[in-house]
This record gives C-alpha cells, structure tokens and sequence, in this order.
C-alpha cells in the first residue's frame, strides 16, 4: 500500500465515494490506486471549474463530499470560481490538489506554484501531507472538517512522493459533527421580540431553506409573521405542497421599498442582507433604518428546532400555508420567452426534479412558473460568479441517479463551463439542459445604467454583445454528443420539453428569446 491507496481507502471508509477530476502527471499514483476501489466513481471533467462545480453539485444533494482531483496550483486555479460559490452554499467538498515531489519543490519547476495561498480564500481547511505516513488522518481530518458546520470546500496537498512512497496503516475514521440546536435564550429572545414588534419579518438562508425547515417557518407565517428567503439560496424546496416564502429582492432599492415599516428582522441559518453590488448615492445594507435584528439560529446550528421552538412559544398553528397544485392546462404559444419556458417545466416536470439555476436574467419567468409546479428543488448560483448550471447538474445528477435533473442556463453563463456536456455525455447522465440565447450579457446593460456609466456606445456594446458572431448552440450540443434542437415557439418548447421528460439520458434544448 503506498500513500495514493490510503488516502482513497480512507476517502471510501468515510462514505466519500465520487470525484470529479482533471488528473495530471503528479496525480498518476491516485489515478493508478482507484483500480483497487471500485467503490470510488471516477467522473473525468475536462476543464477543473466542471470538476468543481460538479463537486458542489454533487454536496449540496447527496449531503456529504465528493472529492476532486486537481493538478498542482494551476489546475485548482482553474477551478477556483465554482469553489467560491461552494463556499458561499457551504458544501462540503474535499479537494485533492496534487503537488510535486517534497524534494522536487525546492527546484521550482514551471508548474510550481504556492499552493497553500492560492487554496487558502476558499478553504475552511488546509493541509499539506508531506510524508505517506500522514495521508490516512489528514484525510479523515479533511472529511470531518469539510462538513463544519457549516460545511465547506477543504484542501488537501498531496506530494507526488507522499502518494508513490509505502505506508502501512488501516483507514482512518472521521468524526462527523452535528448541528446543536439554539440556545434557549436565543429562542425566548425571538418571541418576545416578535410579540413586541409592530411588523416583523424572519430571513431564511442556508439549512432553513429545506423542507423541515420550511415546514416550521409556514407555522410563523400563518401566526403573522412575514417569512423571507435570500435572494440565492442553495438548495431550496419548491413546488406544491411547500411553503414558498418572499425572496429578498435582487436589487437593494426594491427590497427597502418592500421591507419599509418593518421594525424586527430575526435571521435564521443567515446573516444580514447586503445589497450584490455598490451602487452611488444607494445604501448597502438592507435593513430599514431603526430596524432591529436578531439571530435565532446561526448558521452552524440546526434550524429547524430553531424554528420549531419559535413557533411554539408563539402559539403559532400547528400547520402553515403552502402552494397549490396549478398546473397550465393549455401549451404557450407564440414567440418563446422565458414565462412560456416556465410554463412547460411546470406542465411537464416530475415530481422530485432537481433545478441547477444559472438562467440569470431569464430565472425569474421560470421560478414564476413553476411556484406551484409538483414539488421539486431548486439550486441557485450563490457566489454570483457564473457558470456553475451545467457542471451543478452533473453533480447532483451523480448524486441522484433516480431524480430528473434540469439545468438552466443563460448563453453567456453556459459557455464558461460548456465542457460539462461531454462529461453528461460520457457518464449518460439524466439532465435536460436549457441554455437561453439572447446573445447578450443582458444583466450588463441593465447594470452599465444601474451604475450610473450610462448607456453602451459602439465600443462599450462590444463587451455586452454575444451576436457577433452568434453561438450555434444546436451544433455545439451535438458536437459533444447530445441530442439538441431549438425552439423558438411557445409551442415548439413546450412539446421538446415533454419529449425530454419522457425520456432517460442527457438532451439539450436551445430557448430562442
């Protein structure tokens, strides 16, 4: 046994049984020990921002870490955008980020690089396993700690020489931690305020955004209390039968107009809302002025024995609201535009789909529609750095074999990380992607006056314009192995989308609007 074959019997003993990875030369000796564990699913993703995002994917619907496998300081580089918004869903994640030789690093050769700063912004864990002998615990370290919480990405170096060398040693168990419940004082707290406040409101994030949780923050709502998400949340339940509470608005201007009056906000399982950009002459924090806040419950504790115990000591009604059952009867018509979409997915989608969001400007017509589709979930792009739909679909497809996946995309998100059609392909994974061609990065122009810069002249338009030359979406998809076609009627979308639901195995669908 040498160290690449403890680390992965180590990974495999703590239930870490899938990784998404773009090996290379120092990474051989990982490669080469999976032939010894079948259990561990190897996923080749050819570009590490896939491996990444997949690997967020992957955490936040099957509730434990996969790991990845990332060559050096480059390749972890590389994949750095999706494990910034992992951080920010706080997924757990073990990275696996090969390094040279201990002997060799001294020589800095071309692909040296300082690997504990550059995994650091995104690491709630780091470590180096110099020698073989160390791999076994500092993987179970990593395992443990990848879970928090809250959870997050964690790194581990390993040497080329630390994964060759032998070791001896059996695999090395991790302790998992569990979420404490609030503190009863946090609890007390809570109510009283809430009984003394004239408009109070309670913000969701995180943990408090899935279904348990839901099901006790609906007791707050019928008892008076107006219930809030955040504006991106990572993994949220949906659909008929759940309680659907506001969403704090995107632009920080509307979510104070729609919070004035309100005297109390109470976070659970988040922090105080902050507007996503700095905008002249434009507050960024978003809590009205003489408000008071308060925490229930942190994001490291359990949110729904926050919430419950709330709702208890309010006297709230055992039952709280939750959306119908209202599917569209008749197919849109006319040019597609993004409501019509979401009318299809509403019409068509099973129960238990999983939606990967990164539809950017065109989500809001889909989340429209199928707020009263048959349950589902939905998991959004946290971190705003954009490009994370396809590759968030082939983790949580991995994760879920037997849920329909659907990957939401606007073009200019899709083609950071368009190489994750060829691992859905590869892996014959159940996803149904939807890239919506505008052929602009529309959110930018709405910023470019948001930001007071004015409208785009000819030169400013250049970087705001994907039509120049237009993206062949069709002959992209197919180029990497998909069945794709595109639709540019209501009901041309509507009857590509029932085909796709009908059906096992990745298929693409180009929404002209």
């Amino acid at each position: 046994m040498n160290g690449a074959d403890a680390l992965i019997s180590t990974l495999v003993a703590n239930d870490v049984t899938a990784c998404f990875a773009n090996p290379g030369t120092s990474e051989m000796q990982f490669v080469a020990a999976l032939d010894g564990k079948p259990e561990m699913r190897p996923v080749l993703c050819l570009f590490e921002g896939v491996a990444t995002g997949a690997a967020d994917g992957y955490g936040r619907m099957a509730g434990k870490p996969a790991c990845t496998l990332l060559h050096l300081g480059p390749g972890y580089g590389n994949g750095v955008a999706n494990l910034h918004n992992a951080r920010r869903a706080f997924t757990p994640i073990v990275n696996v980020v090969g390094d040279h030789a201990t002997y060799h690093r001294q020589y800095d050769a071309p692909l040296n690089s300082d690997i504990a700063t550059l995994v650091k912004p995104n690491s709630i864990w780091v470590r180096s396993a110099d020698t073989p002998h160390s791999v076994a615990g500092l993987a179970a370290e990593a395992v443990a700690a990848s879970y928090g919480p809250p959870g997050g990405p964690v790194s581990l170096v390993l040497p080329a020489d630390s994964a060759w060398l032998p070791t001896e040693g059996e695999p090395v168990i991790a302790q998992k931690p569990t979420r404490p419940a609030p503190a009863g004082q946090a609890v007390d707290a809570a109510a009283q305020a809430i009984k003394a406040a004239k408009k109070p409101v309670v913000l969701l994030g995180g943990e408090a955004c899935r279904g348990e949780a839901l099901r006790a923050a609906a007791r707050l709502e019928a008892a008076g209390v107006t219930v809030y998400s955040d504006t991106f949340v990572a993994r949220q339940a949906r659909g008929a039968g759940v309680f659907l509470p506001k969403k704090m608005p995107y632009f920080g201007e509307m979510a104070l107009a729609e919070l004035e009056g309100v005297d109390l906000m109470v976070f659970v399982g988040t922090t105080t809302p902050v507007a996503f950009f700095a905008y002249p002459d434009r507050p960024s924090v978003l809590v009205p002025e003489g408000c008071e806040t308060l925490t229930l419950a942190e994001r490291s504790e359990d949110p729904v024995a926050g919430l419950a115990a709330l709702a208890d000591a309010l006297g709230a009604p055992a039952e709280g609201p939750v959306q119908p059952l209202a599917i569209p009867d008749a197919a849109p018509s006319g040019r597609l535009n993004p409501y019509h979409v979401g009318a299809s997915i509403a019409r068509h989608m099973p129960e238990g789909a999983v939606i990967c969001d990164d539809a950017v400007t065109s989500g809001t017509g889909v989340a429209a529609g199928v707020a009263t589709a048959r349950a589902h979930e939905t998991l959004a792009l946290t971190g705003g750095a954009i490009g994370i739909g396809l590759p968030l679909a082939v983790g949580a497809a991995v994760a879920c074999p037997d849920r329909k996946i659907l990957s939401l995309n606007g073009d200019g998100a899709a083609m950071y990380t368009v190489q994750a059609l060829w691992t859905m392909v590869r892996e014959n994974l159940d996803i149904t992607v939807v890239v919506f061609a505008n052929h602009t990065y529309r959110i930018l122009n709405v910023e470019m006056t948001r930001t007071g810069a004015g409208q785009a002249g000819p030169s400013a338009s250049k970087l705001l314009d994907l039509g120049d030359p237009k993206i062949d979406w069709v002959s992209v998809a197919r180029g990497f192995g998909l069945p794709a076609v595109r639709c540019e009627t209501g009901e041309d979308f509507d009857k590509a989308f029932a085909a796709a639901m009908a059906q096992r195995g990745p298929t693409f669908i180009e929404a002209a609007i």
